[in-house]
């Protein structure tokens, strides 16, 4: 059986409002397909070796838990970026997307440094972005739940994950949500994302696969009419 490797970012500190859920769809979209899955965590003060990774996956957390990581992220900075270039998947969620700017500024006024993946920066702010959403991105509509003070900024030439259909997205003002960089994607959306969205998630699953000579297979192993509903049902809620 086929070995994939799913490293998941500071489990402990940075896992919230259900984010776990994006490891457990991963895994079972892939073991329906008939590949072992290996997870390997990675916690604070952990040496890792990227270029074992296929995917990376890293969730967001409370402030205390962003500050706790924010420093010890420096550590794997130029790791991350190689495996990046060489296309690695990322997904990164709401403070770990953050995080992967180049700054996050706290509404107190603290900086925690970035390691610059994306090009953008995140204020803290008194308002509240949250509810559902929907954003239209280039791999089909993608739904999900938001719930954070940060707003982000791209710079004219970092790409989004998407343009912002309902919700608020990276700042409730310019319409973008996420962001996106080689195989590395960003994005606000917690609720748990991929379980909501097989389309995206296989999207990720065929980069992965690709990166190693392999190929997606569609199969009729795997039944998506729950998520699909599951999705339905949070579009038709109130913000």
């Amino acid at each position: 059986m086929k070995k994939i490797v799913l490293a998941h970012l500071y489990p402990r500190e940075m896992n919230i409002y259900g984010d776990w859920g994006n490891i457990v769809a991963l895994t079972k979209r892939l073991e329906w397909r008939d590949y072992e899955v290996v997870y390997e965590p990675i916690g604070l003060g952990a040496e890792y070796d990227f270029s074992r990774a296929d995917i990376v996956f890293g969730g967001g957390g409370q402030d205390r838990g962003q500050v706790a990581v924010a420093d010890d992220l420096q550590r794997h900075r130029e790791a991350i970026h190689v495996a990046a270039e060489q296309g690695t998947v990322f997904l990164l969620v709401c403070g770990l997307y953050q995080l992967f700017g180049h700054m996050f500024t706290t509404i107190e006024g603290a900086e925690l440094p970035g390691i610059g993946l994306f090009d953008a920066e995140t204020v803290g702010s008194s308002e509240r972005l949250i509810g559902n959403v929907v954003v239209q991105t280039p791999w089909g509509e993608v739904v999900g739940f938001e719930n954070h003070s940060g707003k982000t900024t791209l710079a004219p030439e970092q790409s989004a994950l998407g343009r912002v259909v309902q919700g608020h997205g990276n700042n409730g003002e310019d319409g973008f949500e996420g962001a996106v960089v080689h195989n590395v994607f960003g994005t606000y959306l917690h609720g748990s994302l991929l379980p909501k969205n097989p389309d995206f998630t296989d999207e990720l699953l065929r980069r992965a696969l690709e990166r190693r000579g392999d190929k997606l297979v569609i199969t009729d192993k795997i039944d998506d009419s729950l998520a699909e509903r599951a999705a339905a049902v949070a579009k038709r809620r109130p913000q």
